[in-house]
């Protein structure tokens, strides 16, 4: 099903290419991006149920009450960022554009190709949770140890949450709409959303959208130690991202990129680009609630689940049959988004639904880039990635969780959710894309 837009505007939103940097299995991938120790990221792991999670090795984290996390292994960008700039930015911006330089050239516009693109009309959309953290963290160490003379020029603007689209942008050169957006950890999904309003309403023909995040730094996991949102199951990493378990106690820190190329179908058609999925529409809105907790009657999540299909033109329960759960592994947020599938979804025969954060971890603003680059892979393939780490079901989980093991399922539309700290929530839906 296509989602059909007043016939003055474009009349779909195609993401026809997608790149990634994430903490994924330790195997060396294939296909798209991961960042910050390893480069290129294959769904193959994935697919096959494989986690990325780890002791860390960026810090010292020893005398922390978590010391594992997703990390990024092997990033290297050679070839996409010049040496000496290289060295100035935040991990942030580094993986931001090289997955924005990676998308292109999956989307026939890498190097020469971008003449092919009017760049007046092509922006950049990518957003984080909490960017710059790295940069920030380093400067108050040599603030600390060697006062303000020894605090670097770039501290200031690496530490903004822009500087990773403006990067971008610079490198590239488009001239269009390039902001970011800060809404936590829905933050992607609602760089997806604006990006398509900004092609629909007829302002950009083309948009590079999504989210990054990079957190591992002492300030973060000491922010996040602080608030109790993370697990403590140290002498079992691999399986502490566990989400819809009875024994959940808190989510993995994870980090990377997540972006799609999106652009209207004219715009794609005349191009002849590699399009890969229809974006079909989304939805953003707020509990109003807490800083941290869901509400606990679920009905921002609700509400927002409903008029993101509403947006998209499509049923729930007769066309939506696959759903990338946000499913931090969190007591209260698991839940939360449960009971609002299930308000949605009465009929639940036939729905399945899975957590890619059981693999990867969450990474803040960029989760919900990285998930719709696995929801559109499973569009793509057929495949669902498993659930890991799947032991004892929480009771009111009455879904299929793709548990343990990947899973063939024809998908007709797919949702992915994301919500974040401030009660953010964003969802936003694809299918294939049918000519």
């Amino acid at each position: 099903m296509r989602r059909r837009t007043l016939s003055s505007l474009p009349d779909e939103v195609v993401p026809e290419t997608q790149a990634t940097t994430n903490a994924g299995p330790s195997t060396q991938p294939k296909q798209r991006h991961r960042h910050r120790r390893k480069q290129a990221a294959d769904t193959k792991p994935a697919v096959g149920g494989e986690s990325g999670v780890k002791l860390i090795d960026r810090f010292d984290a020893s005398e922390f009450p978590t010391r594992f996390g997703a990390q990024i292994c092997g990033f290297d960008s050679d070839g996409y960022i010049m040496a000496k700039n290289d060295q100035r930015l935040d991990d942030c911006q580094r993986y931001c554009i090289v997955a924005g330089k990676k998308a292109l050239e999956d989307a026939a516009l890498g190097g020469d190709h971008l003449s092919k693109i009017d760049k007046e009309r092509a922006g950049i959309l990518v957003g984080s949770g909490m960017v710059g953290t790295t940069v920030l963290s380093d400067g108050l160490v040599t603030l600390m140890k060697t006062g303000y003379k020894k605090i670097s020029p770039f501290l200031a603007p690496y530490s903004m949450p822009n500087m990773g689209p403006a990067s971008l942008a610079i490198d590239v050169g488009f001239t269009g709409p390039t902001y970011a957006i800060a809404a936590a950890c829905a933050t992607s999904n609602y760089c997806f959303y604006a990006a398509a309003n900004h092609i629909r309403e007829g302002v950009a023909d083309l948009m590079i959208a999504g989210g990054v995040d990079a957190g591992f730094n002492p300030i973060t996991f000491a922010g996040l130690t602080a608030c109790n949102a993370l697990s403590k199951r140290n002498d079992d990493p691999q399986t502490a991202s566990r989400p819809w378990n009875q024994s959940r106690d808190g989510f993995v820190m994870g980090e990377g990129a997540g972006v799609l190329v999106m652009e209207s179908l004219e715009h794609a058609m005349k191009r002849d680009a590699p399009i890969i999925a229809e974006y079909l529409g989304g939805a953003t809105n707020s509990d109003a609630y807490n800083v941290t907790d869901p509400r606990p009657d679920s009905f921002g999540v609700t509400s927002c689940i409903q008029s993101s299909l509403l947006n998209a033109g499509v049923s729930a329960e007769e066309v939506v049959n696959y759903i990338n759960a946000h499913a931090t592994s969190t007591k209260a947020g698991d839940i939360a988004e449960i009971r609002a599938l299930k308000n949605v979804f009465k009929n639940r025969e036939g729905i399945k639904i899975n957590a890619t954060k059981s693999m990867i971890g969450h990474a803040l603003g960029a989760a919900g880039g990285m998930e719709a680059i696995a929801t559109i892979k499973a569009i793509q393939t057929g495949w669902l990635h498993p659930t890991i780490n799947q032991f004892n079901l929480d009771p009111e989980v009455e879904f299929d969780t793709v548990a343990n093991h990947k899973q063939k399922h024809e998908i007709n539309v797919a949702i992915s959710n994301s919500f974040g700290f401030g009660g953010h929530n964003s969802v936003v839906a694809f299918s294939a894309f049918k000519p």
